[in-house]
């Protein structure tokens, strides 16, 4: 029973959105619903003309007897610098400060609809760069991770501070953390990533870097490449960073335990390239 056109349009649209980043044929939707390949090159125009429109992404055509449709989700810098301003106002709310200085960000991280954005964000960033892996520890940065990969089509790999018999033979590193200099391990099972991996590191919030630092020392010994470096928050570091190449969507510039107060801004992934 062959589908009326507005029904063909929702389900390719929805088909579309949830299989970004792969390369879909026509001749896969002219059977799907049971219409001619004019037909549906047709409807796809209409797809790609209102993604265009609706900045919901890019839709590129790739012609020939192996080529098709491939949707390429992404967000505009003006979209994403409002969206990130709202976060930096929640994140400034007084009950978020901890003791000890310390923000608190878990109910943030636990929303479905901040980390689809979040994860939408970071991945516009790596649009047209080749992403193996997407890599982050076993902190509250995997469903950051988690919304990336899915963004970008690529699979997530965790980073343990612990064994784990379940991961099997792993590679491990000594790192030192930039807070507070001392000398700790980081493990990753051997299956997890493959030798000459692009990989991309996120995470939740970074201090002085030594987390991210031996992420990249973990990513040297399995002679991968590090294509970037994004976290979701950063803090003001008065010491020196071991990281310096890395982006931020959030900065925390200042926090006053006397008065209660946070302030943040947006981070350095909005800053001129």
């Amino acid at each position: 029973m062959k589908v009326r056109r507005s029904e063909r349009l929702i389900d390719m649209t929805h088909y579309l959105l949830e299989h970004p980043h792969e390369l879909i044929s026509l001749t896969f939707f002219a059977k799907r619903y049971e219409s001619a390949k004019s037909s549906i090159s047709e409807d796809l125009a209409i797809v790609k003309r209102t993604f265009k429109e609706r900045g919901t992404g890019i839709l590129e055509t790739l012609p020939g007897a192996a080529g098709g449709v491939l949707f390429i989700p992404v967000i505009n810098k003006e979209e994403a610098k409002k969206y990130i301003d709202s976060l930096a106002e929640r994140l400034s709310e007084q009950d978020r400060l901890l003791p000890g200085g310390y923000v608190y960000l878990s109910d943030l991280l636990g929303e479905p609809q901040l980390l689809r954005q979040v994860g939408r964000i970071i991945a516009s960033k790596y649009v047209d760069k080749k992403i193996d892996a997407v890599m982050t520890v076993a902190t509250k940065g995997v469903p950051i991770a988690q919304a990336v990969s899915y963004y970008l089509n690529a699979p997530f790999v965790i980073v343990r501070r612990d064994s784990k018999i379940t991961e099997g033979s792993t590679v491990s590193v000594n790192y030192v953390s930039g807070s507070s200099e001392r000398i700790e391990k980081m493990e990753l099972s051997k299956r997890s990533l493959k030798r000459g991996s692009r990989v991309l590191v996120v995470d939740d919030f970074m201090k002085g870097g030594g987390t991210i630092n031996g992420m990249q020392s973990l990513i040297h010994e399995f002679e991968a490449e590090l294509v970037g470096v994004t976290v979701f928050a950063e803090a003001n570091f008065k010491g020196k960073r071991i990281v310096t190449d890395y982006d931020s969507l959030l900065y925390v510039e200042d926090v006053n335990t006397q008065t209660k107060t946070i302030s943040v801004v947006p981070g350095t992934y909005f800053n001129e390239e």
